[in-house]
């Protein structure tokens, strides 16, 4: 095998491994926030109300999850997140789909700082 080839592999095992590593410190239900609260974005976007309110109060209960067991900036980070979601849902709940969504884009902000991403 040629020596570029061997660094080429080791290079994507290297990357393989990093992102590992790096996805292992991020807070499970940090993750499940994230993936609601971008569900909740992408209905919310298509004006799918019902459907971005049941995402936003998924994401709501794993971010308060999530809120007990990270560092206090973090949390933070985290509880900005949370108000974003209670008004996201306050919203989908009035059928406000375009503001609900406004408020979910800013939480999921919020929630992506709280990982560092």
């Amino acid at each position: 095998m040629k020596l570029s080839q061997v660094i080429t592999i080791l290079n994507f095992l290297a990357l393989i491994f990093a992102s590992q590593a790096i996805a292992a410190n991020i807070n499970p239900h940090t993750t499940e926030a994230i993936k609601h609260a971008e569900s909740a974005q992408t209905h919310g976007k298509s004006g799918h109300t019902k459907v971005l309110l049941e995402h936003a109060q998924e994401s709501l209960i794993h971010a308060k999850e999530a809120e007990k067991e990270l560092t206090e900036t973090q949390k933070e980070y985290i509880a900005e997140s949370i108000k974003h979601l209670d008004e996201a849902i306050a919203h989908a709940k009035q059928d406000h789909a375009d503001v609900a969504t406004k408020h979910v884009t800013e939480a999921l902000r919020h929630m992506h700082e709280a990982t560092g991403k």
